[in-house]
């Protein structure tokens, strides 16, 4: 038998990485909630992935912090490119000392499910990462159009801590009735109400809330390998168009596009360079627009030439006409001597 050295220690564990899932329908807000987090004075390091529903990325170009960003395209982040999700993670990992949390914020069309999965499947998400909360922003004015659809459904019953967001657009009984029915169905998540994602890190940061006996009792098969079936008649079509922009005409085109087509169209997402000013940001949900302004430095997508004249549009919805839909984006853009 070796003999133990009285002084000898036992080597130290490697810490596991805590990490937050961020999840919600279409428009809910999950990107503000993102950004309030990372614009915090927290003092963390922060790793992102970000998952978007077509081939154009629009959110990760929102995100205002320098912290690690890695996006993930034209795809649900709980099906076929879960294992690309999986190698970005050990990608991370290999670099752990360049940050202390990670979060990874799902596509609308996820089903938490199958992310949350991952980390217990996977042995390298498994010995390396903390799952501590499944996080679900809820759009309070939108939410009963879509209750039927099982992404929702799954977000709210898999969830830890829940946003009712946009309290600000809802009234006051309408907020006590959508909350009455979330806590029927998840009578263990805590419920925050919030305007516009706005909340204190301390109820969504290593909070240490995931259950996983709780995520086996809604599925006993929660640990198995299986398919996760999406809506096919839901589609995305993501456009990108260089010059610049005549917005009036712009604004007027899907002015009336959504008021036409305001049951098919569940979400609009796009940055534009105007002919003089400061670059504008759309934000859509069915009929309702919003237009800001962004700084003039801010980044566009990595996937063009470099220009700052670039124009990006994605629609996700049912019904959608994508060589209308080009045709009609081209017809905005500022022609020569216009």
């Amino acid at each position: 038998m070796t003999a133990t050295t009285a002084n000898a220690s036992p080597t130290p564990l490697t810490p596991k990485i805590p990490a937050t899932i961020l999840t919600g329908y279409l428009g809910a807000g999950k990107t503000t909630l993102l950004n309030h987090i990372l614009t915090q004075n927290h003092g963390k390091r922060i790793a992102v992935i970000i998952n978007e529903f077509g081939e154009v990325g629009i959110d990760q170009q929102l995100v205002q912090a320098d912290e690690a960003i890695i996006a993930m395209k034209n795809g649900s982040i709980c099906c076929t490119v879960r294992k690309e999700m999986i190698r970005m993670i050990g990608d991370l990992m290999a670099q752990s000392h360049t940050f202390d949390h990670l979060i990874i914020e799902t596509t609308g069309l996820a089903d938490p499910a199958p992310v949350v999965q991952t980390f217990f499947v996977d042995e390298t998400m498994r010995d390396r990462t903390q799952l501590e909360a499944v996080v679900t922003v809820i759009d309070t004015l939108h939410v009963t159009q879509h209750w039927e659809a099982k992404e929702v459904q799954e977000q709210i019953l898999f969830a830890d801590v829940i946003l009712l967001n946009k309290i600000d657009l809802v009234s006051p009984q309408q907020l006590a009735k959508l909350e009455q029915q979330i806590q029927a169905m998840n009578p263990a998540a805590k419920i925050y109400p919030t305007e516009r994602s706005q909340i204190s890190l301390d109820a969504i940061l290593n909070i240490s809330a995931f259950n996983l006996d709780r995520a086996l009792s809604l599925d006993n098969q929660f640990l198995q390998k299986h398919v996760h079936e999406h809506d096919k008649t839901i589609g995305s079509v993501s456009l990108s168009e260089p010059g610049k922009i005549d917005t009036l005409q712009l604004q007027n085109w899907l002015n009336a596009l959504v008021q036409t087509q305001r049951d098919d169209i569940f979400r609009i997402k796009g940055i534009f360079t105007p002919a003089t000013g400061q670059r504008q940001v759309l934000q859509g949900m069915h009929s309702m627009l919003n237009w800001t302004a962004i700084a003039p430095e801010t980044p566009l997508s990595t996937d063009n030439d470099g220009s700052s004249d670039c124009n990006e549009l994605v629609l996700i919805g049912r019904n959608l006409d994508e060589s209308e839909l080009r045709e009609n984006l081209r017809k905005c853009l500022i022609r020569p001597g216009k």
